[in-house]
């Protein structure tokens, strides 16, 4: 039998086969079958769903009373260990008498006795009642103590209330180790024995978890590994003092990733610490806490719940695994029946793929139903019909609008989601980019920083909301990496419909930026230097005397030039500007950054210096001063130079305003003139001193001059 003949026989059995299932799912019996299969699987899983939740919430009950029990008999054991230890200082403050503590020899040997003593700690120190040591009984021996701890709170506090103490978490002066001290007082003699436990060499915990019978883990049932139990000590700040990872000794407990849940519940429990224990679990851990009593410490187990369930997730596993088994069957089933009910509607879903293909003709490839499928294909069909003559009307109204935006003398652009959707010749001429490398865009391509793009964003929003066109000026990026300054205006499509896009125009304003910009910059300063002039002068004196006292210590330095009026004189205005802009130059170069120069009129020049002190101001001057006076300007053959007084005025509460700030510096400049020129003067810096001193002359380049004016 041939191939061609086979698949004739295969199709007629599948198209038998698929007849027979047509009739088949034409029948509400079966229908109801499987629905009913439907909810029998649902109630299988969620019934053995809802076993395993209540076994596994009595499971975790019993084990949250089994920790908060094993952590309360722990916490018990602990402080009946530092009990003992406490004690053991107590009988030994109670041996120190005076006549002992005065015969050096005696004390040592007496120390040598009590090898026990070590046993509990690692150190034993006396110390004075000035926090200074006197001996120190380690396993090296006995030893001259020379630490001071009369700065340890737990020496004030033992000291003070002359009762038995234990320190915080400290850092050793002797062994540079994280330590807990227990102190006693000796009442006959005024100091203390200081018993030292190293947190990192010593374990708080050793033996006493064994002793409360910590639960263990049944890896086996897990098939893996599972994580331990996890037990620390914190004193009552939640610092760490035992932790089988020693380098977390005396760190927060939030740096053990185990217990951060837990800690942040208990503070906002108020930290308690109950000796009988307390539950602070979560979904992953269960974790109970329970206060010793005495040292006011805090034992803490953190047990995996994973750990826990270990038996019932087995079962759990097996029991899903059986009613997964069970839905999988009714699920092929049901799969197999859903397809050949809903295949119409998979070739409804192809053909509505293709909704926006206008090659397609919008009446044909629709698949043929009955039934709810049915009404579908023809709701569908009809978009599809409707959805021709609206894109044949919006092709025809974008032609219009392309003709609109061609024939405009400034750039426009439509954006929708924040990308261009349509850009006009003179928008694309405008930033230097042809139409390609703008289209479906962002916009914030044409901005140089996304500071300035977000900043615009903040800016459109709320001017589209309240109805309004938004206008604003802004600095755009050219395709060449050139900046063009343009005035950009916006208004929504349609206000109520945010998704229905924005037009955009843009027009060059960059010539009247620069315009601008120059007007701004003529009207705060000199044409001839460069400098500041006397506007921007008032607006500077203005800004300090409205933020006083913040601004002090200020100055105020009023330069005059010396010699001036000859060069003028002599070689002609000409030859007094070119001076006027080297003299410039010159003290610019000297101010401090931040420093205001301004040439006042004339030959006169003014140095604003804001938080200076006076000694700081002087040298400014002088500096300004020598640097002028030290000029040399090669005019048509001739070496010209000029000289330079200076008065400096010093900012202070009793100045009434800048007009007499100013006048006080120009009476200190008129005073180094009338001295004898090219010298420093400053305004007195308080009462009973003359009224201005000569601080630098011509023969002193080096400091202030001890001579008054």
């Amino acid at each position: 039998m041939s191939r061609a003949r086979l698949a004739d026989l295969a199709g007629l059995a599948r198209v038998a086969c698929l007849a027979r299932l047509s009739r088949l799912a034409g029948s509400l019996k079966l229908r109801l079958a499987l629905a009913a299969l439907a909810a029998l699987a649902l109630g299988i899983g969620s019934s053995t769903t809802y076993l395993v939740y209540r076994a596994e919430q009595a499971t975790l009950a019993e084990r949250s009373a089994q920790e908060i029990a094993q952590v309360s008999r722990m916490a018990r054991l602990l402080s009946q260990r530092v009990l003992s230890q406490q004690n053991s200082l107590t009988v030994l403050a109670g041996q120190l008498q005076p006549a002992l503590m005065a015969q050096t020899g005696l004390l040592r040997q007496k120390l040598l006795d009590m090898p026990l003593l070590l046993t509990q700690f690692d150190s034993i120190t006396l110390v004075d009642s000035s926090g200074a040591g006197l001996l120190m009984l380690d396993a090296q021996g006995i030893w001259p103590a020379t630490i001071q701890v009369a700065d340890r709170g737990y020496f004030s506090t033992a000291m003070r209330e002359q009762r038995s103490t234990i320190s915080e978490p400290v850092v050793s002066r002797v062994t540079q180790e994280v330590v807990v001290i227990l102190t006693h007082p000796l009442p006959a003699q005024g100091g203390l024995v200081l018993g030292s436990v190293r947190l990192r060499s010593r374990d708080l915990l050793s033996g006493i978890a064994d002793m409360a019978d910590t639960p263990g883990i049944d890896n086996a049932a897990l098939g893996t590994p599972v994580e331990a139990p996890a037990l620390v000590v914190t004193d009552s700040q939640a610092r760490i003092l035992a932790h089988p990872d020693k380098s977390l000794i005396s760190a927060p407990l939030s740096a053990e990733p185990l217990f951060v849940g837990a800690l942040n519940r208990w503070r906002q429990a108020g930290s308690p610490a109950e000796s009988s224990g307390l539950e602070f679990s979560d979904g992953q851990r269960l974790v109970a806490v329970a206060g010793v009593a005495g040292p006011d410490w805090l034992v803490w187990q953190s047990t995996p719940r994973v750990a826990v369930l270990a038996p019932l997730m087995k079962a759990r596993g097996e029991a899903m695994r059986w009613a997964a088994s069970l839905t999988l069957g009714l699920a092929l089933a049901l799969l197999f029946l859903m397809w050949r009910l809903l295949h119409p509607l998979s070739r409804l879903e192809a053909r509505a793929e293709r909704l926006f293909d206008a090659s397609l003709d919008p009446q044909a490839g629709w698949p043929q139903a009955s039934g709810e499928i049915g009404r579908l294909e023809r709701v569908m069909r009809h978009v599809s019909a409707e959805r021709a003559q609206l894109e044949a009307f919006n092709h025809r109204v974008i032609q219009r609008l392309e003709s609109v935006m061609t024939a405009a003398p400034v750039g426009i652009a439509f954006m929708r989601d924040r990308r261009f959707e349509l850009v006009s010749g003179e928008f694309c001429q405008l930033l230097g980019r042809c139409e390609r490398e703008l289209l479906n865009q962002p916009a914030q391509l044409i901005f140089g920083a996304n500071s300035d793009y977000q900043r615009l964003g903040a800016e459109v929003h709320p001017v589209f909301a309240a109805g309004q066109i938004y206008s604003g000026e802004w600095e755009l990026l050219r395709g060449d990496g050139s900046r063009v300054w343009a005035r950009l205006r916006a208004q929504p499509v349609d206000a109520r419909e945010p998704l229905a896009g924005t037009i955009w125009t843009a027009h060059d304003i960059t010539t009247e930026i620069s315009n601008r910009q120059a007007l701004e910059w003529a009207a705060t300063h000199d044409p001839l230097t460069g400098l500041a002039n006397r506007a921007a002068l008032d607006r500077r004196l203005a800004g300090i005397f409205s933020a006083l006292p913040q601004r002090l210590p200020s100055a105020l330095v009023l330069v005059d030039l010396d010699r001036f009026k000859p060069i003028n004189d002599q070689h002609g205005h000409a030859a007094g500007d070119a001076m006027l802009r080297a003299v410039s130059a010159a003290a610019a170069r000297r101010v401090r950054p931040g420093d205001l120069l301004v040439r006042l009129g004339g030959d006169e020049f003014v140095v604003v210096l804001e938080h200076c002190p006076a000694d700081v101001a002087l040298r400014v001057a002088e500096d300004v001063r020598h640097a002028i006076s030290s000029l040399r300007l090669a005019w048509e053959g001739c070496q010209l130079d000029v000289g330079a007084s200076a008065g400096v005025a010093q900012l202070t509460d009793l100045m009434p305003d800048a007009a007499a700030w100013l006048a006080a510096a120009d009476l200190a400049c008129y005073e180094a003139k009338s001295a004898g020129r090219g010298r420093v003067c400053q305004t007195p810096q308080g009462p009973g001193q003359a009224n201005l001193r000569l601080v630098f002359n011509q023969g002193s380049e080096s400091g202030p001059s001890a001579a008054s004016a």
